[in-house]
């Protein structure tokens, strides 16, 4: 038996059930996303010179061309001209709260009969074989079944409340899971130096905007895995991500991975999430102390599954 931990579980459900609301009031949003045409509703920011390829194609194309992930955003940091800083009078519109959707892999268009989208290493893919095999016997161990951060990139994937907090200086990407927060720098500062670098949960997140689109890179990351049933990655993994919003409830984002010890080549994916209706304020974001119910103590199993700690059912729970 796999063990979650059960705090928020209800309104996690409320949030999927609006996500999946706003995602039917939408129709045709992927094709409105990848391009925005001059006609575009007033409501939506305007589009900057481009960036990146439009297509998915030649967004992958693109992430090959680069060596590294520094690499790619140097190129994007040149097309973009250096960058515009964000001036108080002109800030893009992120404010809401905001969550994933599309499949439940680390790339949101990956089947489910497939094992992963990315290309890995032989070694990489032998071990995702073994731990979907023995997850498809009910055997099964997730890092956050204790209570840990599910770190970067992982973030970029998990569900629960997001919100998305621009000032000029500094983007704030946070998430009701366990209360974490990505800071972008986006003041001009460069990383960490390398002697004082270390593998964080987050990592270390620099960026710049060009108009309203936000690129970011990131490195300085622990080892983890992309998603619950993804591959793994080594803490050499490193980053970007172009974000910008298709429509007023539309955010998208182009993620290209780069990690020489489990990628053949870069892993791109590109993540949406929607902006939830809430008119009557109900939905926010609380405080997440996974361990405050008693019945959310973790396990792990001799089999090398988890349970809840002396957690029993009584017929008051039926």
């Amino acid at each position: 038996m796999h063990a979650h931990g059960r705090t928020h579980q209800s309104l996690w459900l409320a949030a999927c059930a609006l996500a999946l609301a706003a995602c039917a009031q939408e129709p045709g949003t992927e094709g409105a996303a990848e391009a925005e045409s001059p006609g575009a509703s007033a409501a939506t920011e305007p589009a900057p010179p481009v960036l990146v390829p439009a297509d998915r194609d030649g967004k992958i194309a693109l992430g090959r061309e680069h060596e590294s992930a520094w690499d790619l955003y140097q190129t994007l940091l040149e097309r973009a001209g250096g960058g515009t800083p964000l001036s108080r009078g002109d800030m893009p519109d992120w404010t809401g709260l905001w969550t994933r959707v599309g499949n439940p892999f680390f790339d949101p268009e990956q089947d489910f009969s497939e094992l992963t989208t990315a290309n890995l290493t032989p070694e990489a893919r032998a071990e995702l074989e073994q731990r979907r095999a023995r997850s498809a016997q009910g055997i099964e161990y997730d890092p956050i079944s204790d209570c840990s951060p599910p770190g970067f990139p992982r973030w970029l994937a998990i569900p629960f409340l997001r919100e998305l907090i621009v000032t000029p200086g500094q983007v704030w990407l946070t998430s009701e899971t366990v209360n974490n927060i990505r800071r972008i720098y986006t003041d001009g500062r460069a990383h960490t130096p390398p002697d004082d670098a270390y593998p964080l949960w987050y990592g270390d997140s620099i960026g710049f905007w060009h108009g309203h689109t936000l690129v970011i890179h990131t490195s300085q990351l622990r080892e983890n895995l992309f998603h619950r049933n993804d591959p793994l990655h080594s803490d050499r993994i490193e980053t970007v991500e172009v974000w910008r919003k298709a429509d007023p409830e539309t955010i998208l984002v182009d993620v290209w991975s780069y990690d020489p010890a489990t990628l053949v080549e870069p892993w791109y994916v590109q993540q949406t999430y929607k902006q939830l209706p809430n008119e009557d304020h109900y939905l926010r974001i609380r405080y997440w102390h996974c361990t405050e119910n008693p019945n959310n103590v973790i396990e792990l199993t001799e089999e090398g599954s988890s349970t809840f700690q002396d957690f029993t059912f009584t017929s008051d729970d039926n």
